[in-house]
């Protein structure tokens, strides 16, 4: 079981740190409890454009300065936005690990946003945009958001619209930042071989002098879902379908159990249920899965699949075979057992990720307020019981509330 150290810097800001005496490489980054869901219609995507805008340009250092500062010593600096979330992370040899410290801060906090460069930029998201919306594969969650969130920030599309990605200005960016930053919901996470003493030394160091900062700003809360069934039409080939509803928010003393019950109908196992019936039995789909994406206050729950337009109905029918199936019978002693030690293993692997590890501190210090451990989670997963899912699964799987998106040649 890892073990981690907590420490919270006077302007708010947490620091949570894993320490791995194992290896040379140190995974940090400072994550933010900012995301696309804290967008409007006019602005949506302004988030993800920031992130970019990050590596553009700060107070002390250029464009190039910023990336050339860890990738000359073999080191790598990313980020990434989501829904609920912004980071910004770093890999690098724990020789430079204060350098990585220094440089995250600087574009997390620094940023001038440099106009030159955001007309720059934006044609790269534009680029962005349009290699995403030629992968059908890629698309197809944003497209299914938009059904079941619909009239909700959670349902826009978080690369946002050519519209407004041709509109932002540098203005935009700084009202934005202005607007939704809170140094109380921003965390330094990492990992590596380095002692939680140094950590916080160098915390203190770079981000001690932040003010404390608040917002006041809270996020909409989804609700009113009602259940859809839309079919597009698109210049591909092979027809996709996503079938799903809302489901359980992180805090949800359910969420352990669904988890378990996604995995074993779609999860990444070959084994999984919808594997076996549409690729194994039927050979109709290359790829199938299930997915539980929970955020604060609700979740999502897709099921999504290829496969060719004249069998998308049949598979249709297929997987509601399946869903049917949960509800109606139980799962027997040894497949529960099966199923159980199934997940966990995959929980373990997951675990050893460094880096996958260090974004998951990050993440639920932020959403739960700690971070749980490899035991509490596979306590969870032990607990289950054949009618704890067979129950869920009548709530969960109940037909008339399953949304449909099939996306079509046309």
């Amino acid at each position: 079981m890892r073990e981690h150290s907590i420490h919270t810097l006077k302007n708010g800001i947490r620091v949570v740190h894993n320490r791995v005496t194992t290896t040379k490489i140190v995974h940090c980054g400072i994550m933010l409890d900012i995301g696309s869901r804290d967008e409007t219609l006019a602005n949506q995507g302004i988030a993800h454009f920031w992130e970019h805008m990050a590596f553009k340009g700060t107070r002390k250092r250029k464009a190039f300065h910023i990336l050339n500062r860890l990738e000359s010593l073999g080191g790598e600096l990313n980020a990434f936005t989501d829904k609920e979330k912004i980071l910004f992370y770093a890999s690098i040899r724990d020789d430079y690990f204060e350098r990585s410290v220094d440089l995250l801060t600087d574009i997390t906090f620094e940023s001038i946003f440099p106009s030159n460069q955001i007309e720059r930029e934006r044609h790269v998201i534009l680029e962005e945009m349009s290699m995403y919306y030629d992968d059908p594969d890629g698309s197809l969650q944003d497209e299914f958001d938009s059904v079941v969130f619909a009239g909700h920030p959670l349902g826009m599309n978080i690369l946002g619209t050519k519209k407004t990605v041709n509109s932002f200005k540098r203005a935009d960016f700084r009202a934005f930042v202005k607007k939704h930053i809170d140094t109380r919901k921003i965390v330094f996470s990492c990992v590596g071989n380095i002692a939680f003493e140094e950590v916080i030394r160098l915390a203190e160091k770079y981000m001690g002098h932040i003010p404390r900062i608040t917002s006041r700003q809270k996020r909409k809360k989804f609700s009113g879902y009602r259940p859809k069934e839309i079919t597009l039409k698109r210049p591909i080939k092979q027809a996709r379908c996503a079938i799903g509803r809302t489901s359980y928010s992180l805090a949800d003393a359910k969420r352990g159990v669904f988890y378990l019950l996604t995995n074993i109908l779609g999860g990444s196992g070959m084994n999984s249920r919808l594997n076996l019936s549409l690729r194994e039995k039927h050979g109709f789909v290359y790829s199938i899965g299930s997915q539980f994406v929970p955020f604060t206050d609700t979740g999502l729950f897709i099921i999504s699949f290829g496969t060719e337009p004249s069998q998308l109905s049949k598979s249709i029918k297929l997987v509601d075979e399946e869903l049917r199936k949960f509800r109606e019978e139980k799962l027997g002693v040894k497949q529960l057992a099966s199923a159980k030690e199934q997940i966990m293993g995959q929980v373990a692997m997951a675990d050893e990720s460094n880096i996958g590890f260090m974004i998951m501190m990050g993440r639920s210090l932020l959403d739960l307020g700690r971070v749980p451990s490899l035991d509490e989670v596979f306590s969870r997963v032990q607990h289950a019981t054949a009618h704890d899912i067979m129950k869920m699964a009548n709530e969960m799987f109940d037909e008339r509330k399953m949304s449909y998106l099939m996306i079509e040649p046309g």
